[in-house]
């Protein structure tokens, strides 16, 4: 690094040198050149004016003698000629052996009766003269003053620029070479502080003064590293606390990566497989039941939540697992044991399937015995309502111990559906006829609706899977519960229609209306809007239990729709066949 630095500074040295002489030369050079030549011409132009004017005034000297003398005097070449160009008298040469001066510019100027100069190269010498020529009477005279003298300061002054510049050149030598060092040891241990930042310490700081672009960024790098150091250690408490919160849950919890190697494990999961979970691993080599591996991949290709219940992770446990999709890729996995929970539910059903066939026998006794005494006694007084009490909360609990014991068989899935293509308004004909007597004596309308929305025919609509059995209790609950509590409007629609997977079809009244905060709660076991009423009604309170587990049954969903005053409406939805 300190090579590298120290090369380039010379290099910047070197051009900031080469260009600072190089204008010097050329500017400096060039005017002091311009303002020397423009004194000798002066001067010569003076000298010239006098040894004209010598010319003019001096009878006593021939030409030859002014010449030379004005030559030596002035330093300079002196020449005389006549009006036709003719050398009359020259300080250095025989005027006999000169050609004609008439068409030198200088002597073309003066003998056209001005101050003629002029600037060439001798081809004698090689070396460059300054002409300057003034008219005399008759003629013209000359001075010739060479400029070897100022070429000669030229070269000195090249020289010096050279020395100049070699000894700038030593001094950016020594200071190249103090300022790579510097430099360069500042940027190492800028760089080495990053390199341990990049190795995890993150306690690392430069501690340079900023004192120039370098120190700047030196501190810029020390915040840096403050902020992660902060930031990071801030991660850390979180991964611990969300750790500790993971390790504490009861359910078991595994991460997978997009490309399905196991990133994370809480310690229920480790628990809960024998060969305990391997970090970075493929998660089949952890958990190889095909219902959780389809349920991850789902939900890492298509980033929602996906729940299924897998029975082969361990040997009789079965667990209810919900993959969620991670932002970065792939899927986080909840495996809650259902195994305690199940037997617990089952030990409840049996329990109830057990006393309500228990129940049934005794209370077909009670049922019988209160019946037959109130048929065959004539004068049985005040012990008449006794009996017709007795009688009617026999009945009841037998309806119940019914209904329970229904209940239980079809949750259970003891109970088989005998599920076949059945057309939607075959369904709904078997359950019209069966109440329409019933509702004409109850004062209400009970009618099919042939066209549901769109124009759609109901008997156009596709066949349903569907035990004709079962969908008549589901369709017996529903207009039951319409009769005994939407009696009030006077009349109950049957009606099926297109739904998104299969047919729905809905019984509804223009009854009173359920309030809304009793809607989410319909459809569990013993849960009366007016218990009041659903009791003198002789209602047990699990009609849409029954049927909500008749529908699951069937692979379908129900649901109700209500408002006060506005009446209610139920519709259960059955798959296409």
């Amino acid at each position: 690094m300190k090579n590298r630095i120290f090369f380039k500074l010379l290099a910047v040295f070197l051009i900031v040198i080469a260009a600072t002489a190089a204008i010097l030369d050329v500017m400096l050079g060039s005017a002091w050149e311009a303002s020397l030549l423009t004194e000798i011409e002066r001067n010569l132009t003076q000298k010239t004016l006098l040894f004209a004017h010598r010319v003019e005034t001096d009878r006593a000297h021939s030409l030859n003698e002014i010449a030379a003398q004005e030559g030596l005097a002035a330093g300079a070449r002196a020449t005389i000629i006549d009006a036709s160009g003719k050398v009359l008298a020259d300080s250095e040469s025989n005027p006999s052996n000169m050609e004609n001066h008439a068409t030198r510019k200088e002597f073309a100027a003066a003998l056209a009766g001005q101050t003629g100069e002029n600037v060439r190269r001798s081809d004698t010498l090689g070396i460059p003269f300054l002409y300057v020529a003034a008219p005399v009477s008759g003629g013209a005279v000359r001075l010739a003053y060479p400029l070897s003298d100022v070429e000669a300061v030229q070269s000195q002054v090249h020289r010096r620029l050279l020395w100049g510049s070699s000894v700038a050149l030593i001094i950016a030598l020594i200071i190249a070479a103090s300022a790579s060092v510097w430099t360069s040891r500042r940027l190492e241990r800028i760089v080495d502080v990053a390199v341990r930042i990049e190795r995890g310490d993150l306690q690392a700081r430069v501690q340079d003064r900023p004192i120039d672009e370098i120190g700047r960024v030196a501190a810029a790098i020390d915040r840096t590293a403050g902020q992660v150091e902060r930031s990071f250690a801030a991660v850390r408490s979180s991964q611990r606390q969300l750790e500790t919160l993971l390790n504490s849950m009861q359910d078991a919890v595994i991460a997978i990566s997009s490309d399905g190697l196991v990133q994370w494990a809480n310690q229920a999961m480790d628990r809960l497989v024998p060969q305990r979970t391997r970090l970075n691993a493929p998660v089949v080599e952890t958990i190889r039941d095909p219902d959780f591996l389809a349920a991850v991949k789902a939900a890492t290709a298509t980033k929602q939540v996906k729940t299924t219940r897998a029975t082969s992770i361990v040997s009789g446990r079965a667990f209810d697992v919900t993959a969620a999709p991670l932002p970065d890729g792939g899927a986080v996995a909840v495996l809650r044991d259902l195994t305690e929970t199940e037997r617990v539910e089952k030990t409840r059903r049996d329990f109830i399937a057990n006393v309500s066939h228990e129940l049934r026998t005794p209370l077909t006794s009670i049922q019988g015995y209160s019946e037959t005494l109130l048929d065959s006694a004539d004068n049985l007084g005040s012990n008449r309502e006794f009996l017709e009490i007795i009688r009617k909360n026999a009945a009841r609990m037998a309806r119940l111990t019914e209904d329970l014991l229904t209940l239980a068989r079809v949750e259970s899935g003891e109970t088989r559906f005998d599920t076949e293509p059945v057309p939607p308004i075959e369904l709904l004909h078997d359950a019209e006829e069966s109440f329409r007597e019933i509702a004409r004596s109850q004062g209400v309308e009970l009618k099919i609706i042939e066209t549901s929305e769109k124009n759609t025919s109901v008997e156009s609509l596709p066949a349903v899977r569907a035990d004709r059995e079962a969908i008549h209790q589901v369709f017996s609950n529903l207009i039951d519960n319409a009769m005994k509590y939407g009696r009030s409007g006077g009349r109950i629609v049957l009606g099926a229609r297109p739904a998104v997977r299969g047919v729905e079809f809905f019984v509804q009244d223009f009854g009173a209306g359920i309030a809304s905060e009793h809607l989410p709660r319909l459809f569990e076991r013993f849960y009366r809007v007016d218990k009041a009423r659903s009791r003198e009604s002789g209602g047990t309170g699990l009609g849409l239990a029954i049927a909500k587990h008749i529908m699951l049954a069937h692979g379908g969903s129900i649901r109700a729709e209500s408002e006060l005053n506005h009446g209610s409406t139920f519709a259960f939805t059955l798959p296409a066949a």
